[in-house]
């Protein structure tokens, strides 16, 4: 058994990695090329217990997201999956990189922290429990930027995820944007330096619970296109004081990301055979994944924050919940996206809002614009973004799903047509 003694050699060189030209270049190549995903998802075929946990995993009790019975009794006959629910299930068909394709995607950006920056998001079917998926990944676009949170050079990359039913239609796509950013550039700007854990008084988590209490969900009663106002404001619903469990229950939902790290032997695999780079000892000289930065204090003090801080997909399942909590069961969540402006650190308490911007009938159906931002104790927009829903009409009627463009429709039909057993066609 080893002692119980810390280690100090090899810090700096964790934090010191430079992102090159040559990285740069490579990334740009990438654009198009689809690629397998580095594991399964947590669920490959939609199945209930997955799917009740997913929402579970960020705090939303919504009957329709976790019961078969009520989700019978509503216009979808069905328990059907929450809105992000395509980020823990789907199979990925596409064959492992090989010759010239596996030199263009090995080592890029190696020890350069990687951190989710925001998400575009389209919705086109229902998931039910049972239904078998298939996704798609590339990548849509690279930028090269100076990072406002290191100081650094960063490339900010976007990735395209397409997820499509058996027939090769869409279901929903995502357009997922990640900050490469310099990790040691953190520690010289100082940029959160002054940040500090927040703490509670007793009247400060009864306040907390007074706005839990006041959540409000639509549920089964409609809200009509005609009922809706300019102007009108949504029900908050707060999320916090984050804690690890908050953290580790996420991970319930949707498993443990696109990197696949686990515990024990398949921690060993990962260290010693598929994600060297990606472990480093910590001051104890344990191997363990830089992906600890979302519970390891130490290690997110190293690379220069005062605390561990969310993933970037909480914040957009939070907003997502205020959003279904307001349009009800009859309505459809046809697009969401956001931008993460600043780290959400463990202690932090945010209350999601949302205001109507827009209303208009077009070629969609009813469709109402919303502005959302989540809003810290510091009175920081840690998120901003905007949503589309699709109300029912009492002119117009029930809502009608929207169609997916051409393209996707065509990459879709590819995507069943190549079954996995073919090089995939760049697109």
């Amino acid at each position: 058994m080893a002692k119980s003694k810390q280690v100090d050699g090899g810090k700096d060189k964790d934090i010191s990695a430079e992102i090159t030209d040559e990285d740069v270049d490579r990334a740009r190549r990438q654009i198009g090329v689809p690629v397998p995903l580095r594991c399964d998802t947590l669920s490959p075929t939609a199945a209930a217990a997955t799917m009740k946990n997913f929402n579970w995993g960020y705090g939303d009790d919504n009957p329709l997201y976790q019961d078969e019975s009520y989700g019978k009794q509503s216009r979808w006959r069905g328990m059907v999956a929450a809105p992000m629910y395509p980020i823990a299930t789907g199979r990925c068909e596409i064959p492992p990189l090989s010759g010239d394709k596996k030199n263009l995607f090995r080592g890029l950006f190696r020890g350069v922290g990687k951190y989710y920056s925001g998400v575009r998001w389209e919705w086109y079917k229902p998931i039910y429990r049972g239904d078998e998926t298939f996704v798609d990944s590339s990548t849509s676009s690279v930028e090269v930027k100076t990072s406002s949170f290191s100081g650094g050079r960063s490339i900010i990359e976007t990735y395209r995820f397409m997820h499509v039913d058996r027939m090769g239609d869409p279901v929903a796509v995502r357009y997922e944007s990640y900050v490469s950013a310099e990790r040691g550039g953190s520690k010289k700007t100082g940029k959160h330096a002054n940040i500090e854990r927040a703490t509670y008084t007793e009247a400060d988590i009864e306040a907390i619970n007074a706005l839990y209490e006041a959540e409000e969900r639509r549920g089964g009663l409609p809200r009509w296109f005609e009922d809706v106002a300019v102007g009108d404001q949504l029900v908050p619903i707060v999320k916090g004081p984050m804690t690890v469990t908050d953290v580790i229950s996420q991970h319930v939902g949707w498993g443990m990301g696109e990197y696949g790290i686990g515990p024990l032997r398949h921690a060993w695999k990962g260290r010693t055979q598929k994600l060297k780079g990606f472990y480093n000892p910590d001051e104890y000289g344990v191997p363990d994944v830089m992906q600890r930065m979302h519970w390891d204090p130490n290690w997110a003090q190293q690379i220069g924050l005062p605390a561990p801080y969310d993933y970037g997909q909480m914040r957009s399942c939070w907003m997502s919940h205020l959003l279904t909590n307001w349009m009800g069961d009859d309505a459809w969540l046809r697009s969401m996206s956001n931008r993460l402006n600043t780290f959400n650190f463990l202690g932090d308490t945010h209350i999601m809002r949302g205001k109507v911007t827009d209303k208009r009938r077009d070629e969609l159906g009813c469709v109402v614009t919303i502005k959302v931002c989540g809003t810290n104790q510091r009175d920081e927009d840690s998120v901003t973004g905007t949503a589309e829903i699709l109300l029912p009409s009492r002119e117009f009627g029930p809502v009608s799903l929207p169609v997916a463009p051409r393209e996707l429709r065509e990459r879709g039909a590819k995507m069943m047509e190549l079954r996995g057993t073919e090089e995939p066609l760049e697109s």
